[in-house]
């Protein structure tokens, strides 16, 4: 694979994670009930908000590393981990006191690691036929 394979397969994650957070929404809203369907819905956002987090701390690291690789320290990665944290904080927060289902939610949650496998298959299957 080369690069450019590379980029649009993280450039199609997205894509699967939209198709399967509008599944998993639907079939949320017929086994749990609308607030289920909320709870996942805001899991699957999370989990779309966690990749562009993820995203755009590698892309920070490695712009760093390619500019002043003896000058990269600690604290960038304190702070990304701090971002992290307060993320996680707040949507513990959110869905625990407002009554929203947390299985459902942790289910939404899941869609990104659920993309990246459908993406996996996806590969398989094209491979070498690009």
């Amino acid at each position: 694979m080369t690069q450019a394979d590379y980029e649009r397969a993280l450039a199609r994650l997205p894509n699967w994670m939209l198709v399967l957070g509008v599944i998993g929404t639907g079939v949320a809203a017929r086994y749990a009930g609308i607030s289920g369907a909320a709870a996942f819905l805001v899991g699957a956002v999370a989990a779309w908000l966690n990749l562009r987090l993820i995203e755009r701390a590698v892309d920070r690291i490695v712009r760093q590393m390619a500019s002043e690789p003896a000058k990269v320290g600690t604290g960038s990665g304190v702070r990304i981990f701090a971002q992290f944290v307060v993320f996680a904080t707040i949507a513990f927060v959110i869905l625990r006191f407002t009554g929203f289902n947390l299985m459902a939610a942790l289910l939404g949650f899941l869609v990104f690691p659920a993309a990246a496998i459908v993406e996996i298959v996806y590969e398989l299957f094209t491979y070498g036929h690009s």
